[in-house]
């Protein structure tokens, strides 16, 4: 990384960073990151950005969890540049494609067989809420029942189906459409007392037509504030679940393809899903891919009953069995679980020296930690500290007050050296 793109506030004339006119003055206003991060970026290679000034950023967002492999992978970049000048398929719907069939027995090989998962695999349209959706609609058909069990803080996606389980700020919301069908309890805080609530209510159904469909979880509330449940409670969930006859969802859209250090989240728990959502990192590349596992007696849905324009989107079968090559052996697990402690250790660090701005609380599993500030304010004070730094890193929780670090899981050693060194001088700043 260049030393002399650290530091630089050179955007306009008077050193403050600003938006390009196109977009300030034609992109609709529900825009969001660009407001954080304000320059143009052109480039990006590993877990560098650049800007069109050529300026360096180091990647602690990683494009909010799609890009776990970095940016333009070399060998994903390579199978996609060939595929295409072979004039490969590259829209299909749900025909059959040769990416496709590649992607499935590759999943099957490297992913599913190894861990003795037995899963079908649908591919909606290509987004993580749009995995969400199908997997609502999997379980309703398959149970008869419509409600779902859902967790306060969560965070599903922004289509109606998967807001209507979203817990937090997004229940307030006047653009969500009624959410009587679904039941929130509190997520892992330490104690049982959310799942004695769940069993109890279980218990008091007066028929099994009376029970929800199904129970959707993530084992880490990324966007609420890297809150980690217990393994313990986890197994528990997953029992009560399968005594009473609820189907059980695994949101593992931005935990999964091995952010937490295993391939799925839930891997340490011993459980086993009825149901799994995947999106984000799986293309391995950043392209729009999503897919939900589903156990055979889910696979209910009848031909056309769960469609999509792009849900045949294959140069993103391309990449992603590209992708897949990271975990043909035990190398990739063996640096993340090494990366995560060094990541851990000096974010504790930060927040022993820097009390005044941080909480005692670094929360996370595998590569997605987060710093817990003393409040929103100065979480957002600190990431754009950072951003003028050189490091893009953003905040997470209802409040804002945690910094989410999701860097590539391939990122350098000097590379995450160097960003938890600007992260802390960020915190300096707010400090002072």
């Amino acid at each position: 990384m260049q030393s002399d793109s650290i530091g630089s506030r050179q955007d306009q004339d008077d050193g403050v960073w600003r938006e390009a006119p196109a977009f300030s003055d034609h992109e609709s206003n529900v825009r969001y990151y660009g407001r954080n991060f304000p320059t143009v970026f052109e480039t990006a290679s590993g877990s560098i950005m650049r800007d069109r000034n050529g300026r360096e950023f180091i990647d602690f967002f990683s494009g909010a969890g799609a890009l776990n492999y970095g940016h333009n992978d070399p060998a994903m970049k390579a199978r996609l540049i060939a595929y295409i000048a072979s004039n490969g398929i590259t829209h299909s719907l749900d025909l059959e494609t040769g990416a496709k069939e590649a992607f499935i027995l590759a999943f099957q090989k490297t992913i599913l067989r190894p861990r003795d998962l037995s899963y079908r695999m649908l591919f909606p349209g290509p987004t993580g809420t749009n995995a969400v959706e199908a997997a609502l609609k999997v379980a309703r058909k398959a149970t008869g029942r419509s409600r779902i069990v859902a967790f306060d803080h969560s965070f599903h996606g922004m289509t109606a189906g998967s807001m209507a389980v979203s817990g937090g700020a997004l229940r307030q919301s006047p653009i969500i459409p009624p959410i009587g069908g679904t039941i929130f309890l509190p997520f892992d805080d330490g104690t049982d007392d959310s799942l004695d609530r769940l069993e109890s209510m279980l218990f008091d159904a007066p028929d099994e037509s009376r029970l929800p469909a199904a129970c959707i979880v993530e084992t880490i509330q990324a966007e609420g504030g890297v809150i980690v449940a217990r393994l313990a409670w986890l197994k528990r969930l997953a029992d009560i679940c399968h005594r009473h006859g609820l189907l059980l969802i695994v949101d593992d859209i931005q935990t999964g393809c091995g952010r937490t250090g295993t391939f799925f989240s839930f891997e340490p728990s011993g459980i086993v899903p009825d149901i799994i959502c995947m999106s984000k990192s799986l293309s391995g590349m950043g392209l729009p891919m999503s897919m939900v596992l589903l156990k055979e007696a889910c696979d209910r849905l009848s031909p056309g009953e769960h469609t999509g324009t792009f849900r045949g989107n294959d140069l993103a079968f391309v990449t992603a069995t590209a992708a897949l090559g990271y975990w043909s052996d035990g190398e990739l697990e063996c640096a993340i679980a090494r990366k995560s402690a060094r990541l851990h250790d000096r974010l504790s660090e930060i927040a022993e020296r820097h009390p005044v701005v941080v909480t005692p609380t670094v929360r996370g599993r595998g590569m997605i930690q987060g710093l817990v500030m003393a409040s929103g304010n100065l979480a957002r004070r600190v990431s754009a500290e950072a951003f003028v730094r050189g490091l893009v890193i953003e905040t997470a929780s209802p409040k804002g007050e945690v910094l989410k670090s999701l860097c590539p899981l391939t990122i350098p050693d000097g590379d995450l050296e160097a960003g938890l060194d600007i992260l802390e001088s960020a915190v300096a700043a707010a400090e002072s």
